[in-house]
């Protein structure tokens, strides 16, 4: 008995809280996400504005719960949907205990990145600067940048890192885990994000439609759930999903000559949600035209933003 009192004692007090990864759009935020959880909760492709909403990615270990939430890149947005989106990654520095800023080591410090910097002097919590993609860059190029982001925020540490390969991820961790409150964790031992199935399955359908429509579609395209029925007893998930575009002149384009497009998207994101969810995936797709959905306030809520 008096052994295992003196274990207790002996136990280092556990920590939790939030950090959010923050950055203009297409710098790699989403592509760290993944790498830090090991498993893919947020979306990627080479286009910009790719994530839309606020990810949630959870990694616990024996000492520590850290919540990260992927926010959509800070950018001068004209359209009701882009600016919604940059409010909800600028709000979301209010709800954290520490922010990691995103930079891409290929690019130059643009008026995105000016204002990020001034948000984040106004920001109690402490922030960590992260510049990404290293592997892509000379130490030359790499330099410059990192003096220039120690002017916009002094007293800031800085590790280059590169999200796709993991170099540096581990150093990041060990510095994050640093800022967390002490406290039980928020969420099970186990879990990875706290997105339901049906949002996964419409944003993996929707990130199949940026990869293969390449500049054909622009961003008027977005992703609901009809039907996400599971059956256990034959191992299989069907889902009906619908995909809204703004113009008649998309609609085309999404389905290709005698349906090719829409049956490459389909068979692509099914594919890839069975990996997701270790069973079989029947999946329909449908296509809708919704004029201007991006500057309707209802059309939005609807879409989830």
């Amino acid at each position: 008995m008096a052994d295992e009192i003196s274990e207790n004692k002996e136990k280092p007090p556990f920590h939790c809280g939030y950090v959010a990864i923050v950055g203009r759009p297409n710098v790699g935020k989403s592509t760290l996400l993944n790498k830090i959880l090991g498993e893919k909760v947020a979306i990627v492709s080479p286009k910009p504005q790719t994530t839309r909403n606020r990810i949630t990615g959870i990694r616990t270990t024996t000492s520590a719960q850290i919540v990260f939430l992927d926010t959509p890149g800070i950018h001068s947005g004209h359209s009701l949907m882009n600016r919604r989106m940059v409010d909800t990654a600028l709000q979301t520095l209010d709800e954290v205990d520490g922010v990691i800023w995103l930079l891409d080591a290929h690019d130059k410090i643009k008026h995105e990145e000016e204002r990020i910097a001034e948000t984040l002097r106004g920001v109690e919590t402490p922030v960590l600067i992260l510049i990404n993609k290293i592997d892509l860059v000379s130490k030359g190029k790499l330099l410059p940048l990192m003096e220039r982001c120690a002017q916009l925020l002094p007293d800031k540490e800085i590790v280059p890192v590169s999200a796709l390969r993991g170099d540096g991820v581990d150093l990041v961790l060990t510095m994050v885990e640093k800022w967390l409150p002490e406290g039980p964790p928020f969420f099970t031992d186990g879990e990875y994000t706290d997105q339901s199935e049906r949002f996964l399955a419409s944003e993996i359908v929707r990130e199949k439609v940026f990869l293969l429509t390449h500049e054909e579609i622009p961003y008027g395209v977005a992703v609901t759930i009809d039907e996400f029925t599971e059956k256990s007893e034959k191992n299989l998930i069907v889902i009906a999903a619908t995909i809204h575009t703004e113009r008649d002149s998309h609609k085309g384009i999404l389905i290709g000559k005698r349906g090719a497009m829409l049956k490459n998207i389909g068979q692509q994101a099914r594919e890839e949600l069975e990996k997701i969810f270790g069973c079989r995936v029947f999946l329909e797709l449908f296509i809708r035209v919704d004029a201007d959905w991006t500057q309707n306030p209802n059309s939005l809520a609807d879409m989830g933003l």
